[in-house]
């Protein structure tokens, strides 16, 4: 492991040259402030006090080359730390072990399936074949072990960073660690299962049950021991350069092709169980949700909402159930939002754009 750090030391001495603790507490503590309410502009978009370029050349390197090669995985990451710090931008400093949407479908024995290297882009998982009988094997074998597929790699990653930021305080202090793409229950359940799941949700609605059951207590599982490996600091905690009150980012885009009934059956009891046992956090969805959003609101723990497309929501609804109910939507479009401002709509200082 020694050996495998020293590859990433001019890195992490370049960023711990850098960062100065009295502009990112001011930026921190700006966003504690919009999230506990008490922003008082139209958007809040904050930025470093000034910009803090690097004497470094730092390495480019492709998403399959970071998977392949954990030390290659750290000195990516951190490239984005860098790059905020250089352009003074307003995002929290943070790192992840970024294996795709595949990690917990990985666990259950899913085959990756990986993207050609000149696309850039992060793996997922084939679905497991053979239909329900196969899920059926698949919960008779029992609990799956944590510590196998990307599960194993995001762990052993995550204890890399863990021991190449020791060394160095601002860094240790101001980057934050935070956990992998472990996805949602339903999102994970449709990787295992395939497009089949959506007529199986009709014809064997106790077996996705029982899938999202394992699914969610081997969810916990991880976080449990990811946890060990970077502790909660507080209430907050950070997530794709954004910060939020709460531990989890919960993606929920298989939402999109259910009802609001459905959503209710399958989906909300088992976020809500993750989201009182880790402290809450935020949900995030790509394409359409409005057709459950005011789901969201009656459940606890969510404290943020993150959404990719507004093109695709009545974004009326949206906001009466996230901003109107005092919950922020964060990592927002910038053009989306001063659009509806021209319309003369009211964020009530919950509204974040990059």
């Amino acid at each position: 492991m020694r050996t495998a750090i020293s590859q990433v030391e001019e890195y992490l001495e370049d960023l711990e040259n850098r960062i100065e603790p009295q502009i990112e507490n001011e930026l921190i503590s700006q966003w504690k402030s919009f999230l506990e309410g008490n922003y008082k502009g139209e958007i809040f978009s904050p930025r470093r006090q000034r910009k803090a370029p690097s004497r470094l050349e730092w390495r480019d390197i492709s998403t399959n080359d970071a998977i392949r090669d954990p030390v290659k995985m750290i000195i990516r990451q951190l490239s984005g730390c860098s790059n905020a710090l250089a352009s003074g931008s307003g995002a929290i400093l943070s790192v992840r072990t970024d294996y795709g949407t595949g990690i917990m479908p990985s666990i259950y024995g899913a085959e990756i399936f990986w993207m050609d290297d000149e696309l850039n882009t992060l793996p997922t998982t084939w679905p497991v074949k053979g239909g329900a009988d196969a899920i059926e094997r698949l919960l008779d074998a029992g609990p799956p072990e944590i510590r196998t597929g990307f599960g194993k790699d995001c762990l052993e990653t995550g204890e890399l960073f863990r021991q190449a930021f020791s060394d160095y305080p601002k860094v240790s202090e101001y980057i934050y660690l935070y956990h992998p793409d472990l996805q949602g229950p339903m999102d994970v359940c449709e990787l295992l299962w395939g497009s089949a799941i959506f007529l199986d949700l009709y014809d064997n609605p106790d077996l996705v049950h029982k899938l999202l059951h394992s699914i969610t207590d081997t969810y916990a599982s991880f976080m449990n021991l990811w946890l060990k490996i970077a502790p909660p600091r507080g209430n907050y905690s950070a997530h794709w350069g954004l910060f939020m009150k709460g531990q989890l980012m919960i993606r929920d885009d298989s939402a999109m092709n259910l009802s609001s009934e459905m959503f209710d059956e399958f989906i909300r009891p088992y976020n809500q169980r993750l989201l009182s046992e880790f402290g809450g956090g935020a949900i995030h969805y790509c394409g359409r949700g409005d057709h459950y959003i005011d789901r969201l609101p009656l459940m606890e723990g969510i404290y943020a909402v993150n959404l990719s497309q507004p093109h695709l929501n009545d974004m009326d609804y949206i906001f009466k159930n996230t901003i109107d109910c005092g919950i922020p939507l964060i990592g927002f479009s910038r053009q989306a939002a001063e659009a509806y401002l021209d319309k003369g709509y009211n964020f009530r200082g919950l509204m974040h754009c990059h």
